[in-house]
């Protein structure tokens, strides 16, 4: 049986990681737009710092709180059990995340994380999607600004679309933020795992079925002046056309033969030179052990931007669509894209799994695929735009 039907259960939805600088705000989110009869729970490692953050809820929130700790694989057992739905903020992932996803895939609990890790969503597939298929448990991952925005994005582009015919999407994103210290940790993890991510890559194409009829690529991205939104095209080493890749692959929908590719534009070119040498320099530093602890040092986890920075700060994702002699301009934007705007992404995304009519699905499955038109709906309604800006 599925764990959306598993009525059962203590809880609808336990938020793990509750007391990090990200799960804080998604269990603010939580507590400010919980629909009536929400049964809920924070977890983590602290007993007492879950107390002091329930007691920073708003006044009547009704809250369970959980201790469980990745270390202790009896405690994460019972925490899946306990839930319908299991969100996860605890990274690095590849260091702390599996503990939580064999035991979601084993008690058919559908979990969510903010994974922006490629190398550990490769390794959940091999490991834990065919025992999740078989429980019922959907597991997705990249549930935050890494990948929804983007995942969305693409498919509320698509269905703009003609069917049955060749598309393409380009996907330029533009943001005004600043990380906190886990997810620079996290980011500072996976440049310093290129050869690991690569393996993990390879080992899940030797396990994927291959696509039969239809063919869909995510070719590497290469600088250029992208005339259709005015700006210096960079690509960009994050996972997100992976995660796209894999919805299109999934769904019919994005044509016979499909393509995307992914840019952060930039309006001025000495900004762009710039960013290309910061990155690579970030990524050459990650390799060397003394380079990478002082990197860390710089922001430790648990800090993060002010409510004033993130007040300030915004994303703005535009996408080019074309296909059977239709071009379509689409956009999907908020504010603070890393924290206010995640923690709101990861909130619905765990309401959508627990309540809403969604395709039957099962497995590793991405937002797209598990809660498309219902969770834009959701987004949507919770101040994040996703509009058609022209088309032709």
């Amino acid at each position: 049986m599925s764990g959306l039907n598993r009525t059962d259960r203590p809880y609808d939805i336990v938020l793990f990681g509750a007391t990090s600088f990200a799960g804080a705000l998604t269990a603010e989110y939580l507590a400010g737009h919980a629909p009536e009869g929400l049964r809920w729970a924070i977890a983590g490692r602290s007993a007492e710092k879950l107390e002091r953050l329930r007691e920073r809820l708003p006044a009547g929130t009704e809250v369970g709180v959980l201790r469980a700790d990745v270390s202790d694989p009896a405690s994460v057992r019972a925490l899946a059990e306990s839930a319908r739905v299991v969100a996860t903020t605890v990274g690095p992932y590849v260091t702390y995340g599996e503990e939580l996803v064999a035991a979601c895939a084993e008690a058919g609990t559908d979990y969510l994380d903010l994974a922006g890790e490629p190398e550990f969503v490769d390794l959940m597939y091999v490991r834990h999607d065919a025992r999740a298929r078989e429980t019922g448990a959907r597991l997705v991952h990249a549930a935050g600004f890494d990948s929804i925005p983007h995942d969305l994005g693409v498919y509320f582009t698509v269905r703009q679309l003609p069917e049955g015919v060749p598309l393409t999407v380009d996907g330029f994103v533009t943001a005004d933020a600043a990380f906190s210290g886990g997810t620079f940790g996290s980011a500072l993890n996976q440049f310093a795992r290129q050869r690991e991510m690569a393996a993990a890559a390879r080992d899940r194409r030797r396990h994927e079925p291959r696509l039969v009829g239809r063919r869909v690529s995510v070719p590497a991205a290469a600088p250029r002046f992208a005339k259709e939104v005015g700006a210096w095209a960079l690509p960009m080493p994050t996972i997100d056309p992976q995660i796209v890749r894999r919805s299109a692959s999934a769904l019919d929908r994005y044509g016979p033969e499909f393509r995307y590719r992914q840019y952060a534009a930039v309006r001025r070119l000495p900004v762009a030179v710039g960013g290309v040498a910061a990155v690579g320099a970030v990524v050459a530093a990650a390799q060397l052990p003394a380079a990478r602890r002082w990197l860390s040092d710089r922001l430790r986890p648990g800090d993060g931007p002010s409510p004033e920075k993130r007040a300030k700060s915004w994303f703005s994702l535009r996408f080019v669509g074309e296909g059977g002699g239709r071009r379509v301009y689409t956009e999907v934007s908020g504010g603070d894209p890393g924290y206010d705007e995640t923690a709101k992404m990861l909130a619905e995304s765990a309401l959508c799994l627990a309540f809403d009519e969604l395709p039957k699905t099962a497995g590793q499955v991405t937002t797209a695929v598990a809660m498309g038109d219902a969770l834009i709906d959701r987004l949507r309604a919770a101040g994040i735009r996703f509009r058609v800006a022209s088309s032709r």
